[in-house]
């Protein structure tokens, strides 16, 4: 079974306005991706990477349990209001109340940490363009990519002096710490039902 292909985003559209890009896709059956007037299509997921997001919606859900955060997976909209640009993460936790871009309630500006399942096609824009993109928001604390080809997770943690620290997680018995939320997840659960 072919795996994400994502590549680098195609833009769909010439310039779109984020005003324009709100309206169409509220209304669309599809979810696009927006960046700085541009509007990509996404592309479907594997069953490894519904397989790790199901995953973390279970265990790490588990986990908040009775803390004042909540895990969200694939369908809630993030705003980076620095660039313009509005994502769907595969996963997504939020600590306090969530901060909406309107009265619409889809769409978050608030993050605290963002998960982004990855596939090699889908991998170089994940650690670079869309990171940037992500970076810029100023509640994101942790910035966590899981592999969907073996055992490899990347975690960026945003120091004191607003610059990123990374750690990487490669074994089947590893814990992941999730400082920001103060919870740690072992490699077991995520990888849970995963076939490489």
């Amino acid at each position: 079974m072919e795996d994400n292909i994502i590549n680098e985003p195609a833009p769909k559209y010439n310039y779109t306005s984020p005003e324009e890009y709100l309206i169409a896709e509220r209304a669309a059956k599809e979810k696009h991706e927006y960046y700085e007037g541009k509007v990509v299509a996404m592309a479907g997921a594997s069953l490894n990477h519904n397989e790790i997001v199901t995953n973390l919606a279970r265990h790490g859900g588990n986990l908040l349990e009775g803390k004042d955060c909540r895990i969200y997976v694939n369908d809630l909209r993030i705003q980076i209001l620095s660039k313009g640009t509005y994502t769907y993460p595969d996963a997504t936790i939020i600590c306090g109340n969530p901060e909406f871009t309107d009265d619409h309630f889809d769409t978050i500006k608030n993050p605290s940490v963002i998960f982004e399942i990855i596939s090699p096609s889908s991998e170089d824009y994940d650690k670079g363009k869309k990171f940037f993109y992500y970076m810029q928001i100023s509640s994101l604390q942790e910035y966590i990519l899981i592999s969907t080809k073996f055992i490899l997770v990347t975690i960026a943690k945003r120091q004191p002096d607003n610059s990123w620290k990374f750690e990487e997680y490669s074994s089947i018995d590893e814990m992941l710490p999730i400082q920001s939320v103060g919870i740690q997840i072992p490699l077991s659960q995520i990888y849970q039902k995963v076939i490489f």
